[in-house]
């Protein structure tokens, strides 16, 4: 069974002006200090359409030289300009700026449909509506962060108290699956308590956060709170995570840098936040309404072409029901429309770059080879850019490489339980993969729900729902899916410190 390819004649959204102005203005500039400057090296590098392969502008890429300058920068800010800001005027700025971007709304969608290849429908819809929630919901923050009076065994004459205050000079480097959003939950917890951020675009997804610089200085942002590099992980990655006066690191991405990250990082004792991969679990009941767990396993997986850290890849369906489970996804999904992002019809594009398609074009092959069935898809599309098609495989084995490794791709692995009564065994399948980071269950018994939930060994469930988020609901992985926690009054944790006062009265 094959995917709907969308025909050639399909509507395509018109190119927003302010889109086709910006990748025609010449090499992108690195933002930093609050100018727009090429880098040291003068080199520059192309992002691409992954619809076509077709190059659609050039970007100038940062090195050691340039973190330097944006670190110089960013210092200056947080001890001049941005110190004397206060936190009710935070607030403003950072509302101003999701003002901003909802006016822009279209160009941002585009721009990220254009670099990523993600449908125009979910940009639209999901990743920039969600990216503008982000900062209101941090910018009531920003006055709302506080420490407290403390009482004492030493006596009244000592009064004791704390203070929240912002780490400093903060290092932030964001992955391509999602690249304003993933600004957005960086940038909305860091500004909101006061620091000032150097930030590292994926090398693959620069657009969108150039972009919102501009939209940062209009809103009037301090020269230096937030510069804005494009660059690669070994260089400029590297030199943020290793520089002496960058205080705390933020990453998201693959558990392979995030390990390496943790090294570079404890040549100084850097604080460290890592969200990572996953190899989330999705798990069927047969009590399970179909009519909502059959789409919410697609959505699981094949959402952003299976480009998410918490995708659904693991897909546990109970014995009774597996056969008819799978026959209803591959009739729901084979009537999937798969084209480039800007064209209206699109339910799922291409991936993101060729580096990314040989991926999972080895892991289709892998899963074969290791004798699982692909009974939807299996094969990249023979066609220009990096179309794979909705794939899933049945006859699979928990050993199987499909099953135990991060494909990122829209590759799902169904896997047979049979263990209604106990329900442990599907539990301890589930359990037995190094990453955490997210799981679905799908069942009409509340308590079934809840016992399942409490023991799955990952940072977020979803029952009845998946991919489900919110500015105020943490996120984040257990075991080799990271640590620390995106999002809510978790996120503040991250990016403050507390300092205790004690004054003798006496």
């Amino acid at each position: 069974m094959s995917t709907n390819f969308v025909k050639p004649e399909s509507t395509t959204a018109q190119l927003d002006p302010r889109v086709q102005a910006f990748l025609n203005s010449g090499p992108k500039r690195l933002f930093i200090g609050g100018q727009y400057v090429e880098s040291i090296s003068g080199r520059t590098f192309a992002t691409k359409d992954p619809s076509t392969g077709e190059v659609l502008t050039y970007v100038f890429e940062a090195d050691k030289e340039d973190v330097d300058r944006a670190v110089e920068a960013a210092e200056k800010a947080l001890q001049g300009p941005w110190a004397k800001v206060t936190p009710s005027e935070r607030g403003k700025l950072i509302w101003k700026l999701a003002d901003l971007m909802e006016e822009h709304a279209e160009a941002l969608a585009q721009l990220d449909t254009l670099d990523n290849g993600k449908p125009i429908r979910e940009t639209r819809n999901a990743d920039v509506p969600l990216a503008i929630d982000h900062f209101r919901y941090y910018a009531g923050w920003a006055t709302k962060v506080h420490g407290e009076v403390i009482d004492n065994s030493v006596g009244s004459h000592m009064f004791t108290y704390t203070r929240r205050e912002p780490v400093g000079v903060v290092g932030q480097i964001i992955p391509w699956n999602f690249p304003l959003l993933m600004a957005a939950w960086k940038l909305g917890a860091a500004l909101a308590t006061g620091n000032v951020v150097v930030l590292k675009t994926a090398e693959q997804t620069p657009l969108s956060a150039l972009y919102l610089s501009e939209l940062i200085q209009e809103a009037g942002f301090p020269d230096g709170v937030v510069n804005i590099l494009s660059g690669f992980g070994p260089t400029a990655g590297g030199a943020i995570v290793q520089h002496p006066r960058i205080r705390k690191v933020a990453f998201t991405g693959s558990t392979e840098v995030g390990k390496l990250i943790m090294q570079q990082a404890a040549g100084n004792l850097k604080r460290v936040s890592l969200e990572l991969g996953g190899k989330s679990p999705n798990i069927v009941f047969p009590d399970a309404d179909f009519s909502k767990a059959i789409p919410g396993a697609l959505l699981g997986i094949f959402f952003n072409q299976g480009q998410v850290c918490c995708a659904g890849s693991r897909l546990f369906v109970h014995k009774k029901v597996y056969d008819n489970f799978l026959a209803d996804m591959c009739s729901y999904a084979g009537k999937i429309k798969q084209g480039p992002g800007l064209d209206e019809t699109t339910e799922i594009g291409p991936l993101v770059s060729d580096e990314q398609f040989d991926r999972v074009s080895y892991y289709l092959n892998k899963g074969r080879e290791e004798g699982a069935n692909p009974i939807l898809g299996g094969q990249p599309l023979d066609r220009p850019g990096y179309f794979v098609p909705p794939t899933i495989f049945a006859d699979v084995r928990d050993d199987m490489t499909i099953v135990k490794e991060e494909i990122f791709g829209p590759v799902v692995a169904a896997l047979p339980f049979d263990d209604e009564e106990q329900i442990a065994d599907v539990i301890r399948r589930a359990n037995t993969s190094e990453y955490g980071l997210a799981a679905g269950v799908w069942t009409t018994d509340a308590r079934k729900a809840h016992r399942v939930a409490h023991e799955l060994e990952v940072g977020t469930v979803w029952v009845n729902c998946y991919n489900v988020f919110d500015a105020a609901v943490p996120f984040g992985g257990y075991k080799q899916s990271g640590f620390g926690r995106e999002m809510g009054n978790y996120a503040l944790e991250l990016y403050t410190q507390v300092k205790a006062i004690w004054m003798n009265l006496g």
